[in-house]
């Protein structure tokens, strides 16, 4: 008997849920400007939340995936200079002896190579008859491919050979070969850099743009050749770049790093690095971590604009109530007991929350693609699936806290008072 009148609670209970959802979606329906204003302020939180994250998450993921080739196994060394040292015109460096101490001391590294920027360190001119274009001008190795991951899209990239015989030839970016206004293979054809010829040998694959910064703008060279031409073999400031074999051991190859140019830089124990050693994904990873505080805080401030929705839910749903008292009244004389008038109108204000939310989404991925293709070169939205999620249950649960004062009041009405109402 009991397990028959358990049975008989359920289904009167699913009965009256159905019902009172039937009865919400009347009165949405019977009201239509005004449940939309009511849900104005939802849609609106909703939409400005999946609009910033689809436009973060996308501008995040394609910039890990500018750097997900490197991978954290690569790491570069470069001079590290303080702003209060640079105003007083000392520069730290790192010079050629550095790199020949990290050849010969430091296990488990492969693929080291250097680079010194040729000419002007932000930019030089190169020209091709009366066409000019100014980029990053980079003297390297060989090893430069394997450690950047960065590929030939025609003719071939810098050899050993071209290192050893001082050769005046140049890999191009994409960018700098189209400011050129040279054909699609350009390999054989001859630049001008000052006074100095270089033969065009290959151009590299394109990696787009980052920040509104073109990274196809350069042109490289062979390190000996760099050093050669364009007079900094006394002074030269390196960046060196390796891979480290063994993925498991990048943190002790990094400390082994930095004791090594401590030493060699006779740094004391109570002064600070003139260096600094770093994975080829850390700016992936700051970004994912700056990406992560901007979604949180545009969230945590588009909530309130969600909280102030609600409470337009609630005073709207107070006003139902009053203009229902009457219904409510006969309700309560026929039998209603108290929980169904109040997941009756409970039910009205989460749905309202809820369809609120679900026209936010749609709203937010319409301003979010429509963002980005407005501006040159962005990269293309992406929402996650938990901030569809998120949005969802976060309206609803708006509708449940906002719709519980108006459900409760509706649910406390005395039958003879509500009846009387006019």
């Amino acid at each position: 008997m009991a397990e028959l009148q358990e049975g008989s609670d359920i289904a009167s209970w699913l009965y009256a849920t159905q019902e009172c959802l039937r009865s919400a979606l009347s009165s949405i329906r019977a009201h239509g400007l005004r449940s939309m204003l009511t849900m104005l302020g939802v849609i609106i939180g909703v939409a400005s939340v999946i609009c910033v994250i689809a436009l973060v998450q996308g501008l995040s993921q394609s910039i890990t995936r500018q750097f997900e080739g490197l991978g954290s196994s690569t790491l570069t060394l470069r001079s590290y200079t303080p702003l209060e040292d640079q105003l007083r015109g000392k520069l730290n460096r790192l010079r050629p002896s550095d790199l020949d101490e990290l050849r010969f001391r430091i296990d488990g590294i492969t693929h080291i190579t250097p680079t010194v920027f040729a000419g002007q360190r932000f930019g030089a001119e190169v020209r091709n008859g009366a066409n000019t274009a100014n980029g990053q001008l980079l003297g390297t190795t060989a090893n430069f491919q394997d450690v950047q991951q960065m590929f030939p899209k025609s003719g071939r990239f810098l050899t050993d050979s071209d290192e050893d015989s001082r050769r005046r030839v140049a890999v191009l970016g994409e960018q700098m070969r189209k400011d050129l206004k040279l054909p699609e293979n350009p390999e054989g054809q001859f630049v001008q850099i000052g006074r100095e010829w270089f033969k065009v040998i290959g151009v590299m694959e394109p990696r787009g743009e980052v920040f509104g910064q073109n990274q196809d703008a350069y042109l490289l060279m062979p390190y000996s050749t760099a050093l050669a031409v364009t007079g900094v073999i006394t002074q030269p400031d390196l960046w060196i770049s390796f891979s480290v074999v063994d993925l498991d051991s990048v943190d002790n190859v990094k400390q082994r790093v930095a004791a090594l140019i401590r030493r060699v830089h006779a740094i004391h124990a109570d002064q600070p690095d003139d260096f600094v050693v770093e994975a080829a994904d850390t700016l992936a990873n700051t970004f994912k971590t700056i990406s992560t505080t901007i979604t949180l805080v545009v969230a945590g401030i588009v909530g309130i604009s969600l909280l102030v929705g609600g409470i337009g839910i609630m005073n709207i749903m107070l006003v139902s109530v009053t203009e229902r008292t009457r219904e409510v009244g006969i309700a309560k004389a026929l039998g209603a007991p108290r929980q169904f008038i109040l997941l009756q109108f409970l039910i009205e204000a989460m749905l309202l929350a809820t369809l609120g939310g679900l026209i936010g989404i749609g709203l937010g991925f319409g301003l979010a693609y429509g963002i980005a293709g407005a501006i040159p070169s962005f990269p293309s939205p992406s929402v996650p699936w938990w901030a569809v999620l998120g949005s969802c249950l976060f309206s609803t649960f708006i509708g449940m806290v906002f719709g519980i004062l108006p459900a409760s009041k509706a649910a406390n009405l005395a039958p003879i008072d509500a009846l009387r109402y006019e």
